[in-house]
């Protein structure tokens, strides 16, 4: 059977205030789209998460960490686990966004830990895979790309927890189509 269509949407480091995060989802309200048909899943940040969740899941969206931790409970100041997002019953995460790639050096390791602790915990991933502009005028997208998810095919033992999104570095913000 087909997997349902799923619309992601990433606030990344957006909006700059509580209220806009609120108005943003206010604006949502009435718009309306079929939950039958297709899954909307929305990653707001870490500190809007809490707050914004049950309005979001009122008009029938899911909501997504934008991260998850690699380790389990313990000594990990900033981190939080796949645990930590079952007991708040957050359903999503998102697992190897570029960014999380480049600019925290976050390995294919990484997020295979990452994917292995969310399959245990019974999290829904939306991992992500693309390559840098350069990687891909070296011709080297499906290299990279097969690379990043040989790390985490092993780790996947329940396919209806995993969506991979290819998201293409060179592609986000730049206007540049993929």
């Amino acid at each position: 059977m087909a997997r349902k269509p799923i619309v992601g949407g990433n606030w990344k480091c957006n909006p700059a205030k509580l209220a806009d995060a609120k108005a943003l989802v206010e604006a949502w309200k009435g718009k309306g789209f079929d939950k039958e048909k297709v899954d909307v899943v929305i990653a707001p940040t870490a500190l809007h998460l809490g707050t914004v969740k049950g309005e979001l899941e009122s008009i029938g969206m899911q909501v997504a960490s934008q991260n998850v931790g690699k380790n389990d409970m313990g000594a990990f100041t900033g981190e939080w686990t796949a645990g930590h997002l079952t007991d708040m019953e957050i359903g999503w995460t998102l697992i190897g966004h570029s960014e999380r790639r480049s600019k925290y050096a976050e390995s294919d390791e990484d997020t295979a830990t990452k994917v292995e602790k969310c399959q245990a915990a019974g999290v829904k991933v939306i991992f992500c895979i693309g390559e840098l502009l350069e990687e891909r005028e070296a011709g080297k997208t499906d290299e990279v790309n097969k690379r990043q998810l040989a790390a985490v095919l092993p780790k996947i033992t329940n396919w209806d927890l995993i969506v991979i999104a290819y998201e293409p570095v060179w592609a986000i913000g730049t206007g540049k189509v993929a």
